[in-house]
């Protein structure tokens, strides 16, 4: 994964909307985060960030080039941070992004999706 077909992906889902923020490519659907992807550190490999549902978070965060997302993990949220390409291909991160974006869209209130649909 690389930040060019991150955003590229991203931005192709509806409504997605792009800010940078946090030294970061933040995708965002009804002003909530579904997405982050960045750099932990400046010689570091590219990483994203994304929401997932209990059974993934348990099943993938101990796997290698994965762990449960700095900061948002420790505050109970089940979100996964793959920090290198060891476990997951490219499309394996897209389908958990995808998922993300689902996860977050139907969480919106029905006044933000009602939006969505005029």
């Amino acid at each position: 994964m690389n930040q060019i077909k991150y955003n590229e992906f991203c931005k192709n889902l509806e409504h997605a909307t792009h800010v940078y923020q946090w030294d970061a490519d933040v995708w965002k659907i009804g002003n909530k985060v579904f997405a982050i992807g960045g750099w932990e550190k400046e010689d570091a490999e590219f990483t994203v960030i994304f929401k997932c549902s209990e059974i993934a978070f348990e099943l993938n965060k101990d796997e290698k080039g994965v762990r449960p997302a700095p900061y948002l993990a420790s505050r109970g949220l089940k979100w996964l941070q793959v920090y290198n390409n060891e476990t997951f291909s490219d499309e394996q991160i897209f389908e958990f992004i995808k998922d993300s974006y689902k996860m977050i869209a139907d969480a919106l209130p029905k006044k933000i999706k009602k939006e969505f649909m005029t």
